[in-house]
């Protein structure tokens, strides 16, 4: 396995376990929010899902977003699988470019956010991303721990 195989690897399990935990929210508790400043569970997985395509346009830009507009924009909270669906193409466009990286550009490319003050390497960025979701994983594991609702095994 090369390092671009054990990138995708990671996504692929990241996401694996994500959508084991989303899959398992009853719909009754998508707008729940644990104060008025959270997410809401719903607006949290948009979170994620808009999250991965908005580094993967930071990626095609190399940190500049320029006049970025979120294709979410507009788009009304409904359920998981439309949340899933809006992200699905998004989804394969983001894996196909990691499937097509070089194994040196993992450590060549920069990605230089200079708004936030950020010079990341490509491989560093990429490892951000799946810890990003990762760490909502776990804040949605507390919401339906503080919701009293039956959690996934996700740790399989």
């Amino acid at each position: 396995m090369n390092t671009i195989d054990i990138i995708l690897l990671n996504f692929s399990e990241t996401r694996r376990r994500s959508l084991k935990l989303w899959q398992a929210i009853p719909d009754d508790y998508l707008g729940w929010r644990p104060d008025k400043d959270a997410f809401s569970i719903i607006e949290m997985i948009r979170h994620v899902l808009e999250g991965e395509h908005l580094f993967h346009k930071i990626i095609e830009n190399r940190g500049n977003l320029g006049d970025y507009e979120s294709p979410w924009s507009g788009e009304q909270y409904s359920d998981v699988n439309h949340e899933l669906s809006l992200a699905e193409k998004y989804r394969a466009r983001f894996i196909d470019m990691v499937k097509n990286l070089k194994e040196d550009e993992l450590e060549n490319v920069e990605i230089v956010r200079t708004e936030v003050g950020q010079r990341k390497k490509l491989g560093d960025y990429l490892n951000r991303m799946a810890y990003h979701e990762s760490v909502h994983a776990g804040q949605m594991l507390g919401y339906l721990r503080s919701l009293n609702i039956d959690r996934p095994l996700i740790w399989d």
